[in-house]
C-alpha cells in the first residue's frame, strides 16, 4: 500500500512539473505567432525553417550596407525566422544585370519592378509569380493598407503580380527651383505657374547671374508629356479612349518648339542632351550651378530633394496632378518564380506595409548611427554626421512598402502623409486607369522603335536641332519603318479589350 502511495505521489509530482511547461511552451508558441502576424494562420515563428531572403532592388551599394542588413535579420529572424541579402544594382546595370538572373533561373526572392520598367514584359514572360493566394494569406493586411484603386491600378488582367509601394497616387509636374535664387528676386511660386510665367524667371536668371544655367538637363520635356498624356498614348483632355500618335498632335509641336527656343536663348546647359543620364545635372543643382531642373512633384519633394542635395530647394507646379496606370505600377515589389519560399517572401512584403520598424531600417539605416529620433516620426542626422558623410544614403523610400509609416526628416512637413492623403484624393483620374500594354504580340517591333526613339528623342527634347518640323518628318518615317503602326493598332486592340471588361 505504501508503495502504491509513493508511485502516485511521484506520478502527481511529475504531471505538476510538465503543465506549467506545456503551458508555458504553449504561451511561448502564441507569443511567437503575435509577434509573427504575417505568418500563416496558427503558424508560430518556431515552426519556420530558417530561410536567407533576397531583395534586388535599383541603387548603389551603401558603405555600411551590411551593417543595415545584418540588424535587419536580427529583427527578421524574431518575427518570421529570416535573415536577409540586400541585393542593390546601379541604375546603369540594372537592366543586364537582372536580364541576366531571370535567363540564368538565379535564385532570388524579392525585385522592384515598374510599369516603366518592364514589368508587363516581365508578367508576359512568367518572371514574377501571381499573388493573389499570398495576399489573401501571408499578405492579407496589404490590400488594406493599400486600397481597392492602389491593388486594380496595378494589375494585369484582373491578377495582381506585383505589390505597389503605398505613396503618391498620382503624380505632379514642374520644376525644382534654388531657394536663394528664388528669394533674390522675389519669384513667386505658389500655385500652378505657366510656362510664359517660368520663361519670365529663366530670362532673368540668364541676364543676371552669368555663372549659373536658367534650366540643366532636357528632363523636363518627360515631365510635360506625362502632365499631358497617359503613357504617350492618350490625350489627358481626350474623353474617349483612343490612341494617338503625338507627334502629330498641334500641341506637343509646339511644345519641342518651345524648347528649341528655349535652347537658342541660352537657357540649357551646354551638355543638355546626356547631363541627366550623367548625374551631371544633379551635380550643377548641388553645386548652385544651375537655378531648375524638370521634375515630377509631389507634397513635400522639395524637401525630400533638399536633403538629398544638400541645397535648399523649392517646387513650382506646372499642371495639376494626374493619376494614370503609371501612379498605381510605378513602383512595386514583385517575387520571383525561382524563389524557394514564396510564403516566406509575402511574409516579409506584409511587414514592409505595416512594420515601422523594419521599414525604416530599410529606408534610413540603423537609429543611433545613421538617424536619430526628434520626435516620434521625425529623424534628423547624428551630430557630425551630413549627408555626404552619412554610411547608409536611402536607397529610395519609394520603392518599398508604405510610405506612410516612414519617419520624416526634420526639415519636412510634420503633417506630409496627410497632405499626401488630400494630394490623392484631389488628382484627376485617366480615363484608361489600370490598363496595361503588353508587349509580346509586337516585342520585336517595340524594340525597334526603341533603338529610333533613342535616335531622336533627347535632342527633340533638347531643342538640339535646327529644323523641328523637318527632324519630326525623318523620325516619323524611321518610326513607321520600324514598324510603329502595327504598334499602334496592337495598343488600341488591346484597349478595346480592357474597356469591354473594365468600365
Amino acid at each position: 500500500m505504501k508503495k502504491k502511495m509513493y508511485t502516485l505521489l511521484a506520478l502527481l509530482m511529475v504531471v505538476m512539473l510538465v503543465l506549467p511547461a506545456c503551458g508555458q511552451k504553449s504561451n511561448d508558441s502564441k507569443k511567437a505567432g503575435e509577434n509573427s502576424s504575417t505568418s500563416s494562420e496558427g503558424e508560430g515563428v518556431t515552426k519556420l525553417e530558417p530561410y536567407k531572403l533576397t531583395l534586388v532592388y535599383p541603387g548603389d551599394a551603401q558603405k555600411d550596407l551590411a551593417l543595415v542588413q545584418e540588424e535587419m535579420s536580427k529583427y527578421l529572424t524574431e518575427k518570421i525566422n529570416a535573415t536577409i541579402e540586400l541585393k542593390p544594382i546601379d541604375w546603369g546595370s540594372w537592366t543586364d544585370k537582372t536580364n541576366l538572373m531571370k535567363i540564368s533561373g538565379e535564385s532570388f526572392d524579392l525585385m522592384f519592378t515598374a510599369g516603366w520598367f518592364g514589368y508587363g514584359l516581365d508578367v508576359s514572360k512568367g518572371q514574377f509569380l501571381e499573388l493573389t493566394d499570398l495576399l489573401k494569406n501571408q499578405g492579407k493586411d496589404i490590400p488594406t493598407v493599400l486600397g481597392d484603386d492602389f491593388i486594380k491600378g496595378s494589375q494585369i488582367s484582373g491578377k495582381s503580380y506585383g505589390v505597389p509601394t503605398k505613396k503618391e497616387f498620382a503624380q505632379g509636374f514642374g520644376f525644382l527651383l534654388n531657394k536663394a535664387l528664388v528669394d533674390k528676386y522675389q519669384f513667386n511660386t505658389e500655385g500652378v505657374k505657366t510656362l510664359e510665367e517660368m520663361e519670365e524667371m529663366f530670362k532673368t536668371i540668364k541676364e543676371n547671374e552669368p555663372g549659373i544655367v536658367p534650366v540643366v538637363s532636357n528632363k523636363f520635356a518627360n515631365t510635360w508629356g506625362a502632365a499631358n498624356y497617359d503613357n504617350s498614348m492618350i490625350s489627358r483632355d481626350s474623353k474617349e479612349l483612343k490612341i494617338i500618335d503625338t507627334l502629330e498632335d498641334p500641341k506637343f509641336i509646339d511644345f519641342l518648339k518651345r524648347m528649341r527656343q528655349w535652347n537658342l536663348n541660352g537657357w540649357f546647359d551646354k551638355d543638355v542632351v546626356t547631363s541627366d543620364t550623367s548625374g551631371q545635372a544633379d551635380n550643377m543643382i548641388k553645386s548652385g550651378k544651375a537655378f531648375a531642373i524638370g521634375q515630377s512633384l509631389k507634397p513635400g519633394k522639395d524637401k525630400e530633394m533638399t536633403v538629398t542635395m544638400g541645397l535648399t530647394l523649392v517646387q513650382v507646379e506646372t499642371a495639376l496632378p494626374y493619376t494614370t496606370t503609371g501612379e498605381a505600377n510605378g513602383a512595386m515589389l514583385a517575387i520571383s518564380r525561382t524563389s524557394k519560399d514564396p510564403e516566406r517572401a509575402m511574409m516579409f512584403l506584409n511587414m514592409l506595409y505595416t512594420d515601422a520598424k523594419l521599414l525604416n531600417m530599410l529606408d534610413w539605416g540603423i537609429e543611433g548611427k545613421h538617424y536619430v529620433k526628434i520626435s516620434d516620426n521625425m529623424i534628423d542626422y547624428p551630430e557630425g554626421v551630413t549627408a555626404d558623410t552619412q554610411g547608409y544614403s536611402s536607397p529610395g523610400g519609394w520603392m518599398f512598402g508604405n510610405q506612410f509609416i516612414s519617419y520624416l526628416w526634420a526639415n519636412e512637413d510634420s503633417d506630409k502623409w496627410e497632405q499626401f492623403e488630400k494630394f490623392n484624393a484631389s488628382a484627376e483620374r485617366s480615363i484608361a486607369l489600370g490598363f496595361t500594354f503588353d508587349e509580346t504580340p509586337v516585342k520585336a517591333e517595340m524594340a525597334a522603335v526603341s533603338n529610333v526613339d533613342k535616335e531622336f528623342q533627347m535632342v527633340l527634347n533638347a531643342g538640339a536641332i535646327d529644323d523641328v518640323e523637318g527632324t519630326i518628318a525623318k523620325y516619323k518615317a524611321k518610326r513607321d519603318a520600324a514598324g510603329f503602326q502595327k504598334v499602334q493598332e496592337e495598343r488600341q486592340r488591346q484597349l478595346d479589350e480592357w474597356a469591354k471588361t473594365s468600365q
